[in-house]
């Protein structure tokens, strides 16, 4: 007569053995019939990935390279490290990363709490149809394309805005604020604020939607007023999201877009508004450089990989998760 199996023991599934013990660690092809359907459902993201992402990085080869589209990237000459080195020569090239810098630290201080802010004030609301009407009203600037966004601050913020207008009906000089460079950085992230700050609020819902309301009961039955409440409940059940966010921005940190500073560029100055996506586009498609601006956006790439991952090392050391774990 055999002993019956003790715990712990392997159960024979088909012509296969997994163990059962609750550290046991699945084989490869176990875990490959036990998540075959969810392994499908990715394979179109994972097919949009490579082909639009992946494919492209082969096509950096040609920062290396004297390339002309006439002759294609077999046909180029190889020029080594002289873009890069004619790259950092370039003063146009450094004044556009100090102000892409600028309005990236700018914006981190004034414009990514405003999300949480705003999430927060939010899940306050009690009355759920005004949540919703007040959501879908915050929600609704992201939808706006950026022509959209500053032809409506022109018309309000303009030398013929109403402002303007109204300053002038009562005797002052009025103001136009879209063509002031030394005030463009407080332009853009305002334009910034009302156009996603409620857009970017939706996941900050959703991590507040999962903190266990308990915590907050217990913290009133102890005692605790509404701002302790939110101060030693609500921002800590928010702390993962808020570093995972804030380390994916700081990667982007040299990359604040395109359309924004294209479209304001002629009226505040090129001193103000070149940034390092409108320099790679006047360096490179309007001349022909096409290595140049290959280079450009390799250092840029390169440079946000370096800060992500210095970014996530310093959320390890004070005990966050960040993007990926510990090994």
């Amino acid at each position: 007569m055999t002993s019956p199996a003790g715990t712990g023991a392997s159960k024979h599934v088909g012509k296969r053995a997994f163990s059962t013990s609750p550290g046991a660690r699945v084989p490869f092809r176990g875990r490959l019939r036990r998540d075959w359907q969810l392994l499908l459902m990715t394979l179109p993201a994972i097919g949009l990935l490579i082909v639009f992402h992946y494919v492209p990085l082969l096509g950096n080869v040609i920062a290396f390279q004297d390339y002309s589209p006439y002759v294609g990237i077999a046909d180029s000459p190889w020029v080594g490290m002289s873009n890069f080195q004619w790259l950092l020569l370039d003063d146009g090239f450094w004044d556009a990363t100090l102000n892409t810098l600028s309005i990236t630290a700018f914006q981190l201080v004034f414009y990514f709490p405003v999300p949480i802010a705003l999430a927060i004030l939010l899940d306050s609301v009690v009355r759920p149809r005004l949540r919703v009407f007040i959501q879908g009203i915050v929600y609704m600037p992201h939808f706006f394309s950026w022509v959209l966004v500053v032809t409506l601050f022109q018309q309000m913020f303009g030398g013929a805005g109403p402002l303007s207008q109204i300053l002038r009906d009562h005797g002052h000089s009025g103001f136009d604020i879209m063509t002031d460079p030394d005030t463009f950085i407080l332009l853009v992230t305002a334009e910034t604020v009302w156009k996603d700050a409620g857009w970017g609020a939706i996941v900050f819902l959703a991590a507040l939607a999962a903190i266990d309301q308990n915590l907050y009961e217990a913290a009133a039955v102890d005692g605790a007023s509404r701002w302790r409440r939110m101060w030693h409940v609500t921002l800590p059940g928010l702390r993962p999201v808020i570093v995972l966010l804030l380390i994916l921005r700081l990667g982007e940190a040299l990359n604040v877009g395109f359309e924004q500073f294209f479209l304001q560029r002629d009226a505040v100055g090129r001193d103000a508004a070149e940034v390092l996506d409108t320099f790679v586009y006047w360096r490179t498609p309007l001349t022909g450089e096409w290595s140049y601006g290959a280079a450009a956006g390799l250092v840029k790439g390169v440079a946000g990989l370096i800060l992500i991952v210095i970014a996530n090392k310093v959320a390890h050391r004070f005990g966050e998760q960040g993007i990926y774990k510990r090994s």
